[in-house]
């Protein structure tokens, strides 16, 4: 657009700009600064439009060179800091953010803005401060209310935190930021009916909102409401392979059934969520020196099933070739576990207080030459840190069953049951294959020396004991329904499963009771500590495992106790998790392929009395043995991984797939 008038261009390119007519408006401005290179606003406003685009980094170039026309504009440095976040350049948007409040320093919406910067470098309480003070200001400020729920939830405050979700509902009541908060931490909560109540509304009021309809689903499965279970997994799965984000990961995984679907979720996750930094801290090789510093990084460096699983691990590394550091952002929860981790590396670092950034630089000064994630996309997760490339060989081990979907993932440590050779091509990491299992065991696990009786824990002192303490979110209706064939088949039998909250209790109830069964025979578990819950154990007869999302550390724990356990395998790696276990301890029997035979042994199993008792004692017999449970050797395999790795890099070749040479 041409115009003899500058003041004219700039005001019609203004009115299309209010209209969301961004192309139209750019033109006006544009034809402006042809005559007026240095025109503050027209320089401002197109910055404005590349940043409605999603174009970040042109944002923030057209924004600084307004700024660099007047820089006494706070609207200026405001719209920079917001770019610049997006572009994670979180200590830049920080300053901007502090000189548009320096400029103005009673602006509420720069201390809403400054505190969700300290919030991305995960500052919580500087960021709570902030929106405090915003709220002084201008106390009907509906996003600064949310955004300081946001604050208090980092901060473990849940209950402050809905209350200030309710707060800006109150003032915006179909506020879907809001809304999106205050369902997830009512699942949190462990509140699954209002949580699926708000999860349903959003998905009127915002049915586009990124993982929404995932959301939804993983809740009512918490709840064990398997009403329409069919169609809704299809629908997610469908929306899955046209391209949409309508589940993450971590849900995901619990109920598909093709590792190239999971790959798809991973990937459109990972570019939204998690995107490779543009300013990787390493590029090139590592370097040579006489021990490899291995970090692993973990949210869950405490009472943790992961932590369970791998406290031995870290104790058993070889110091003369190794230096191993652990990187710890999830809380201290100040337990035995907690100082028995801490004591079991070489230098323990707890970065809770530091954003990605910060912790990626830390450990590229260290000098990691290997960072193992723990977590992958499991609750509290900080993939971020990863994304900046610190170490020249980053792997994903154990946490996290599934592809992350990523570039900044080089390697994922399976075995051959987990991951076959037909299935890499869904994985985006390269494949390292242990010889046993994948799955590291501690085998100081202890267990309860006087564990109850069965009358202690309302089980019959005679009849047959069927038992799952898998979460309720894994039991599926088709599971379902070979339990309780089995319960009738099985005279008197019960079924002992966990008491993971009152939902579920009360969901499965009534699912027995519409399948001929009567409540009665089902009995639920309270969580105690480990080693009661261990020995517990040995009151069941037999372990049922869930499809398609597996035992996984929960299998491990019956094994470890002498229970044999059934179980389904598919495709994906979290559905093959307990063959992996059972074929390290050496009962590769226990393993079925579809539901029929699932059925058949496990009935088979518990009316074959000599059958049960051989079973139990070679499992009995073998486990002290068994590869699955020998925590000196799985870490050898872990650190013959490791080595071949490093010497690969150091070499200059590209990360690629590998099995590990079994141990004489």
């Amino acid at each position: 657009m041409e115009t003899a008038d500058p003041a004219v261009a700039f005001e019609q390119g203004f009115a299309l700009h209010r209209q969301g007519r961004l192309d139209e408006a750019e033109r006006c401005y544009r034809s402006v600064l042809a005559g007026q290179p240095s025109h503050f606003h027209a320089l401002h406003f197109t910055g404005l439009i590349h940043y409605q685009r999603g174009a970040h980094a042109e944002a923030a170039d057209w924004i600084e060179r307004a700024i660099a026309v007047d820089p006494k504009v706070p609207e200026a440095h405001s719209n920079l800091g917001l770019a610049l976040q997006e572009l994670q350049r979180f200590d830049e948007a920080l300053a901007c953010h502090q000189r548009a409040l320096e400029l103005e320093p009673d602006a509420a919406e720069s201390l809403n803005n400054r505190g969700n910067v300290l919030l991305a470098l995960n500052r919580p309480e500087e960021a709570l401060a902030d929106y405090d003070e915003a709220l002084r200001r201008n106390p009907d400020f509906a996003l600064a209310h949310n955004n300081r729920g946001n604050a208090l939830q980092a901060l473990g405050r849940v209950d402050e935190a809905l209350a200030a979700y309710d707060r800006a509902l109150q003032l915006m009541p179909d506020f879907v930021l809001a809304l999106n908060h205050k369902g997830r931490i009512l699942r949190e909560m462990k509140r699954l009916d209002e949580a699926a109540a708000v999860f349903g509304r959003l998905l009127t009021l915002a049915p586009q909102l990124p993982y929404l309809p995932g959301m939804l689903f993983d809740t009512r499965l918490n709840a064990c409401q398997w009403q329409g279970y069919d169609a809704a997994a299809a629908a997610i799965i469908s929306a899955i392979r046209r391209g949409e984000r309508a589940d993450a990961p971590f849900t995901f995984f619990n109920y598909s059934l093709v590792p190239a679907d999971q790959l798809l979720c991973a990937r459109a996750f990972a570019a939204a969520d998690f995107p490779p930094s543009p300013r990787p801290l390493v590029t090139g090789r590592p370097v040579r020196r006489d021990r490899i510093r291995l970090a692993y990084l973990s949210p869950d460096f405490r009472q943790h099933a992961t932590a369970y699983l791998t406290a031995g691990l870290f104790e058993h590394h070889h110091r003369s070739h190794f230096e191993v550091f652990g990187i710890s952002y999830g809380p201290d929860d100040q337990s035995p576990m907690r100082a028995r981790l801490q004591a079991g590396f070489d230098r323990f670092i707890d970065v809770r207080e530091h954003g990605d950034r910060a912790v990626a630089e830390l450990l590229h000064q260290e000098g990691i030459d290997i960072a193992v994630d723990l977590a992958g996309y499991t609750a509290l997760n900080r993939a971020g840190i990863l994304a900046h490339r610190p170490a020249p060989i980053q792997v994903l081990y154990l946490g996290f069953p599934a592809t992350m979907g990523t570039s900044f993932i080089d390697y994922l440590i399976a075995d051959h049951q987990v991951i076959p050779p037909q299935h890499e091509p869904a994985y985006s990491e390269k494949i390292v294959r242990l010889p046993d299992s994948y799955q590291v065991n501690d085998n100081k696990r202890a267990i309860a020396e006087q564990g109850p009786s069965r009358r202690e824990l309302g089980l019959p002192d005679r009849a047959f004991v069927f038992c799952s303490f898998n979460n309720s979110y894994k039991i599926r209706p088709a599971i379902f329904d070979v339990w309780m064939r089995l319960l009738r088949a099985v005279e008197g039998s019960v079924l002992w499963l966990l008491d993971d909250n009152p939902f579920a209790i009360a969901a499965v109830r009534r699912e027995a009771q519409q399948r001929g069964v009567s409540p009665n025979r089902l009995v639920f578990a309270p969580r105690v500590p480990l080693d009661q819950h261990l020995a517990r154990h040995r009151c069941a007869d037999l372990f049922l495992d869930t499809f398609p999302c597996n035992a996984h550390t929960t299998a491990s724990d019956a094994l470890w106790v002498g229970l044999p356990l059934i179980t389904l395998t598919g495709d994906t790696f979290a559905s093959r998790v307990a063959a992996s276990l059972l074929n390290a301890v050496g009962l590769p029997e226990l393993v079925t392929t579809n539901l029929a035979e699932y059925e058949a042994l496990a009935f088979k199993l518990a009316t074959t009395p000599d059958l049960l008792a051989e079973t139990k004692g070679r499992l009995e017999a073998q486990r002290s043995q068994a590869p699955l449970f020998d925590t000196g050797r799985t870490c050898r395999h872990l650190e013959s991984a490791y080595i071949e790795m490093y010497e690969r890099c150091l070499r200059g070749d590209a990360p690629s797939g590998f099995d590990v040479a079994a141990l004489p």
